[in-house]
């Protein structure tokens, strides 16, 4: 962990470090520099100081004892009253990375009556499911929460921790990689296990134009964030395997200081995510109208349509419609893109469905790389055409 410090003997209050601070983490209190929570250590302040007062102090974590850490530990979040099908896909990728060194799975359950979802985890292969389970987390904060799955991670030392990437997950992840000191990798793409425990957390990064392998190698246990669609949903068995172990609510749940005033439900809306069968429209199509015949194919197959983000952009449809990082990650049986290049940002959210056609008239577009069905046309004769032999096709 590195860190700024400031030489006063040297300091001679110029402020061109203040100056050139891009997040205005240095204030100038009786003409000396210091600097406030806002600095990110990037060290410009290092390379504008004409004096050398201003230095970059470099520590090195002390590494842990990688065998007192094991097993895998999913955070199974019940919110609305349903277990989330994120929970799911996590249990299943973790069975997968634990099989090969022995690793357990683990799952923790933090509500109020949440007993039943505990007895539905034991159908997939889970062998410990704990629960928090008490009136005082009816609704979720951060705060109690946090402290429910710190005290088991403090018990049951996992290695890796699994969350979910929804709005509850984003909330209780990075409280819980700040209470253990440790590193956590958010919306990752692909999650693979080496021997020696080290998680490789994959996700895009710098605008989707690189494919980041992060890794934790000093501390543990190790966080990351996985959006829903990302991973497969194993397979239920019949058989109910696992313990199922009732935890004492920590003390810090009664002592939060966060009270629910309301609570207004979100009525239930339709998503992309959910859909089998998507077709998605793309920089291709030249203008607004054209959207239609995007969602007049998507009809005719019984499925949904979708955007990629430069449409968003435009103000032809809303973010709900997006596909990308900066929308929603999709698994669908079909997906048919129509004029869409294939940015990173668009394929690392997409490319887990059964089937992919696309459709774009340059040969090397990226798309093409993951596709399964790749037509080298121009969408506005390609996609009427299918329009029009679906319509003959109806009864």
């Amino acid at each position: 962990m590195a860190k700024i410090a400031v030489l006063e003997r040297k300091c001679t209050g110029c402020g061109l470090c203040a100056a050139n601070c891009p997040f205005g983490a240095i204030d100038m209190p009786n003409g000396k520099p210091e600097l406030n929570a806002a600095c990110k250590v990037c060290g410009i302040c290092v390379k504008t100081c004409p004096e050398k007062a201003i230095i970059k102090l470099e520590t090195k974590q002390d590494s842990v004892d990688k065998s007192q850490w094991k097993d895998i530990l999913v955070f199974a979040e019940v919110s609305g009253g349903r277990l989330h099908p994120v929970s799911l896909e996590l249990i299943g990728k973790a069975r997968e990375l634990g099989t090969p060194i022995g690793f357990k799975v683990k799952a923790v359950l933090v509500g109020k009556d949440v007993q039943p979802f505990a007895e539905e985890l034991r159908h997939y292969g889970v062998s410990e499911i704990a629960v928090y389970d008490d009136p005082e987390l009816s609704y979720f904060r951060a705060d109690a929460y946090a402290a429910c799955v710190e005290d088991y991670i403090q018990a049951a030392r996992p290695s890796v921790v699994l969350v979910g990437a929804t709005s509850l997950g984003r909330s209780l992840a990075p409280r819980l990689a700040t209470r253990f000191h440790t590193g956590l990798t958010a919306d990752c793409t692909t999650l693979e296990l080496r021997e020696n425990t080290d998680l490789v957390q994959i996700r895009p990064a710098f605008g989707g134009n690189i494919m980041a392998q992060i890794i934790t190698t000093r501390t543990r246990p190790q966080f990351a964030t996985v959006r829903y669609k990302v991973m497969n949903t194993p397979v239920r068995d019949d058989a109910a395997t696992g313990e199922i172990a009732q935890k004492k609510i920590p003390k810090a749940v009664f002592d939060s200081k966060v009270s629910c005033v309301s609570v207004t439900p979100i009525p239930p809306k339709k998503s992309i995510s959910d859909a089998e069968i998507l077709v998605v429209g793309g920089r291709g199509l030249q203008k607004e109208a054209d959207l239609e015949m995007v969602k007049e194919l998507a009809r005719l197959l019984g499925g949904d349509w979708a955007v990629s983000r430069p449409l968003v952009e435009k103000g032809w449809a809303t973010n709900d419609r997006q596909i990308g990082l900066s929308g929603r990650t999709v698994r669908p049986r079909l997906i048919i893109t129509c004029g869409v290049s294939g940015a990173i940002q668009f394929t690392a959210c997409m490319n887990g469905s059964d089937h992919i056609v696309s459709i774009n008239t340059d040969p090397d577009a990226p798309i093409f790389q993951v596709a399964h069905v790749a037509i080298v046309g121009d969408l506005y004769e390609i996609v009427p055409a299918l329009i029009q032999k679906l319509k003959e096709a109806q009864p």
